[in-house]
């Protein structure tokens, strides 16, 4: 006797989340999208959450284990990450934070009214291959790149002043084929560089930088709420 086919399980709902925009432009638009979901006990297990990342669709979404010590940990559609500059911005700014600790270590924040700030090493970025072009025009004219490891695209459009237009292909295949705004790879090209930046990236996000002592770079940017 033949079985018929049983239907699919429904998908469980997504916990309660926000949905933040991180390094926005001076007019308030853009900015790459963070989930954050403040109560991380409402998903356990990296398999859950990847599977909320995933059904987001965010290139990164952020659980808060600990809203009182700034535990969080950070998960894209297919990884989970032991540091990511947008959603550690994002956290620290949601739940007005001074300490946040993602796996890679102790990130230190400050708000100053427009901009929050974390400081971080460039070593906790992901590898990323960062390579530059002789114009802002011709980073705004690539086409997105095949699958493969990162790509951090970028060219100075103000050397003296230190402004830079960059765009993002993170290269994962996992759907997401360039980040409108990332921290981690700002922190590298600041080391890189030795200097602060006033970076552009994607459509008109704005990422700042600047060295400090002891290997901790500054990064910040603007945040917005987009929905709960």
């Amino acid at each position: 006797m033949t079985t018929a086919p049983q239907p699919a399980a429904a998908p469980l709902p997504l916990p309660p989340h926000d949905v933040l925009a991180v390094f926005c432009g001076g007019d308030g638009r853009h900015g790459n999208p963070l989930g954050v979901v403040r109560d991380g006990r409402t998903c356990r297990g990296e398999e859950a959450r990847r599977a909320v990342a995933a059904r987001l669709g965010f290139s990164e979404t952020v659980f808060v284990d600990d809203p009182e010590r700034g535990i969080v940990d950070i998960h894209t559609p297919t990884v989970r990450l032991p540091f990511a500059g947008h959603p550690l911005v994002g956290a620290a700014w949601l739940l007005d934070l001074e300490v946040v600790n993602p796996p890679a270590g102790e990130v230190w924040a400050r708000h100053d009214g427009e901009f929050t700030w974390i400081e971080a090493r460039a070593e906790w970025a992901p590898p990323r291959t960062l390579r530059q072009y002789a114009s802002a025009e011709e980073v705004e004219g690539l086409d997105v790149p095949p699958p493969g490891v990162g790509l951090y695209a970028w060219a100075w459009s103000d050397e003296a002043a230190g402004r830079v237009r960059a765009r993002a292909f993170p290269g994962r295949g996992d759907g997401i084929e360039e980040d409108e705004a990332t921290g981690a790879a700002a922190l590298l090209l600041t080391a890189r560089l030795g200097r602060a930046l006033n970076i552009t990236q994607g459509r008109g996000s704005q990422l700042l930088t600047a060295p400090g002592p002891d290997g901790l770079i500054e990064l910040g940017g603007r945040v917005r709420p987009l929905s709960r």
